[in-house]
């Protein structure tokens, strides 16, 4: 009998549900339905990180592509491109500039992808489009491919901050072996500041974000025939100023038994027992210099916001 093959996400439900304490991986929650929300808390009050990196973008857009300038042109790659409402005040400087360049957006979201390139044709027409659907670490491994020309590879948001540290060091040595002598990371760092500040950008008062957390088990449900009540569910959000590190936790109301038929699996749950879903890594310039150092990367220059909120770093090889 042939053995039907498990999905990445399927294992890891398995895996992630099985486990003690439980935990299920944030980039699940993207599909289309994830991806619309995402889009929502982009655009909350409280969620600063994104109006901070846009105003950095604007207000550096000239000096940063004089970085990104070769005379025989560039390859300028983003990973996790999004919607690239951030990115396109780049391409258009770029077009504006007249700079010879390809742009290769990736991203593990197909949906995003498609309307991405969609709004770039028509938005700014003379930009060359080339998408890419995968995660970071799939098609980090065909990146020294790109060696005919300097490369830029430009990571915004923050995306850097879903990895634990050892993640991130892995991450980075990745990109920084793809790397030529001539090319750059371009990257963006949310940076520490006033703890409340922080719980409150993933904790909106309009349950945006828990409803994107809640995402997971909306997908399980619809696709693997499960029977998560999401009401029995709470989200809740915790941050460590020590490490920088804040924490996303969908909380079990009381004790409940579900059960994921398509996977023949029964998932018990404790009250209050959590699975976690998230981690937003805060950085400061002694972290981002340690992780630049064990990665064989040097830092080239950076940029800030007036409230020097966060970050975008240049990095070349060392």
């Amino acid at each position: 009998m042939k053995t039907r093959t498990q999905t990445e996400f399927e294992r890891n439900i398995r895996q992630g549900l099985s486990d003690h304490p439980k935990h299920l991986h944030s980039k699940f929650i993207y599909n289309k339905e994830g991806d619309a929300l995402f889009q929502q808390i982009m655009q909350l009050p409280e969620y600063y990180l994104t109006r901070a990196e846009f105003d950095i973008l604007e207000q550096n857009k000239t000096e940063i592509c004089q970085h990104f300038y070769a005379k025989d042109g560039f390859d300028l790659i983003e990973l996790g491109a999004g919607d690239g409402q951030k990115t396109k005040l780049i391409l258009q400087e770029l077009v504006d500039k007249k700079m010879a360049f390809n742009y290769l957006p990736i991203d593990i979201s197909q949906n995003v992808l498609y309307d991405l390139k969609k709004n770039i044709e028509k938005e700014i027409p003379e930009v060359p489009v080339q998408c890419q659907q995968g995660s970071y670490f799939d098609v980090l491994k065909d990146l020294a491919n790109y060696n005919k020309r300097k490369k830029v590879i430009i990571v915004l948001g923050s995306n850097i901050g879903n990895l634990l540290h050892d993640e991130a060091i892995d991450f980075l040595q990745q990109i920084q072996q793809s790397m030529g002598e001539f090319d750059m990371l371009f990257m963006g760092f949310d940076q520490k500041k006033h703890p409340q500040k922080i719980v409150n950008a993933y904790n909106d008062g309009q349950g945006v974000t828990e409803a994107f957390n809640k995402n997971l088990l909306k997908r399980i449900n619809n696709e693997f025939d499960a029977n998560f009540n999401l009401d029995d569910f709470m989200h809740w959000e915790s941050y460590d100023p020590e490490t920088g590190t804040a924490r996303s936790f969908l909380i079990s109301k009381k004790d409940q038994q579900v059960s994921i038929e398509q996977l023949d699996m029964k998932v018990e749950f404790h009250k209050w027992e959590t699975i976690h879903t998230e981690i937003s890594q805060k950085y400061d310039d002694h972290v981002v210099n340690w992780l630049a150092e064990r990665s064989d990367l040097k830092i080239d220059t950076h940029f800030t916001d007036s409230e020097e909120r966060y970050k975008n770093y240049v990095f070349k090889t060392s």
